[in-house]
């Protein structure tokens, strides 16, 4: 048995144990690491500084140092959303239905946690305590494998982790980093103890991943987010959530990329596009925006269908609200999509056909996030379409399993000629 594979192993038997204690003693857990994410404050930013000294000096892009970077601020965002989690009901053992199937004999199904969860994600060392405190709270564990730029701000972080276990009684081993490109390929093989894969960083990687593992993979494609101005827009209102929405995090998957605007907005697109300009983001415009917004670059073949990471915004021009919806189906990724308009009926319209993760009316993008949502934090967005979808929360990592409580019936007792079932439904809470 290799080390990674004494790791998994190490780490599922961890889970088992974490899992199958009590709802107060894992909330105790949540609440030692805010305790210790305070204590640690200034370790933690000493290990982030390294890091960007040493990102810097290999001059990494303004967007990853941007999502590489913590902050005081950062930190107590962090610790908010582990409150939150605290805060929040077990989910372990909640019953979803309760089924009578005869007297004396109960069915109940019941949530659960998947298991172990193997975390691949790049630059944001943030990810570590969003991640490890909504396995804390649901029950997984998790093997983190962070990237190279991040070291020892993921260390770090991963250690106040394991300190909230074991000053709560539990293994440590329920959360555990790796480092090393060639651990991947080696856990992605390790399918008798990681039970999920869930990738965070670009298209590209979640795709390789994807084609290199038997786990089930909950990725995403690339956030290719869109603001829509219909013809009824706000031209304020249009204006703050471009800005909002470009400028607020660019580098951040949930980041406008794509302006598209309808034929009858054009004549006010001079506002929304002067506000952008100011807030110092570069527009490529198509033929028909770029006339009333001479300043802007023209629009490359790929531009509206691209994830830029930073102050770079696509504007595209449609004719009525089926051309915008059918453009962003086309060059959308599926992430988030939000519509300005003073039109119910279009805003009507736009929630109920746009087939996106998450759509919204009169909001920026930027609110696509687990810790905006109320879950407390997210593992990551889910742009697939099946178990979860969209900010991946505390619910996102549960499954189910069914209890049966009897008193000695067998199957041959049932069927036809014999004993019925009742198939009673029962209230849920006792």
């Amino acid at each position: 048995m290799n080390d990674l594979t004494s790791l998994a192993h190490t780490t599922r038997v961890a889970q088992r144990g974490y899992a199958a204690s009590s709802a107060e003693q894992r909330t105790a857990t949540l609440h030692e690491l805010a305790s210790i994410l305070q204590e640690r404050e200034d370790i933690i930013l000493d290990a982030n500084q390294r890091d960007m000294n040493r990102a810097q000096e290999q001059a990494l892009s303004a967007p990853l140092l941007s999502r590489l970077r913590l902050s005081t601020e950062k930190l107590a965002t962090l610790r908010q959303g582990v409150m939150s989690l605290a805060e929040q009901n077990d989910p372990i053992g909640q019953p979803l239905r309760r089924t009578t199937l005869d007297e004396g004999l109960v069915l109940t199904q019941v949530m659960s946690p998947i298991g172990v969860l193997l975390i691949i994600f790049e630059s944001r060392p943030d990810a570590v305590i969003q991640i490890g405190s909504l396995a804390l709270r649901s029950g997984n564990a998790v093997i983190l494998k962070g990237g190279s730029e991040a070291t020892d701000s993921n260390a770090a972080l991963v250690d106040c982790i394991q300190l909230a276990l074991t000053r709560t009684g539990f293994s440590p081993n329920a959360v555990v980093g790796v480092q090393g490109r060639a651990s991947i390929a080696a856990l992605l093989k390790l399918d008798q103890d990681i039970d999920l894969v869930i990738p965070r960083g670009s298209g590209e990687l979640v795709q390789h991943i994807q084609q290199s593992t038997r786990i089930p993979v909950l990725g995403h494609a690339d956030g290719v987010c869109s603001l829509t101005l219909d013809a009824s827009a706000n031209p304020q209102m249009a204006s703050r959530l471009a800005v909002d929405g470009k400028c607020d995090y660019p580098s951040a998957c949930n980041a406008t990329e794509t302006l598209i605007v309808h034929t009858g907005f054009l004549s006010q697109l001079p506002i929304v596009g002067k506000a952008l300009q100011d807030a110092g983001v570069e527009l490529r415009a198509d033929p028909r925006s770029l006339a009333v917004l001479p300043w802007a670059t023209p629009a490359g073949p790929r531009d509206g269908s691209t994830e830029y990471g930073d102050l770079t915004l696509a504007v595209r021009t449609v004719d009525s609200l089926d051309e915008a919806i059918a453009y962003i189906h086309e060059n959308g990724s599926g992430h988030t999509d939000t519509i300005v308009t003073e039109s119910a009926d279009a805003a009507h319209r736009f929630l109920k056909e746009v087939d996106s993760a998450s759509v919204f009316h009169n909001a920026s993008t930027r609110f696509a996030d687990g810790y905006r949502y109320g879950l407390g934090a997210e593992v990551g967005i889910s742009t697939g379409r099946i178990h979860a979808r969209g900010p991946v929360g505390v619910e996102g990592l549960m499954t189910t399993r069914w209890l049966l409580r009897g008193s000695g019936q067998c199957a041959g007792d049932y069927g036809p000629g014999r004993k019925a079932f009742a198939h009673r439904a029962e209230p849920t809470h006792e």
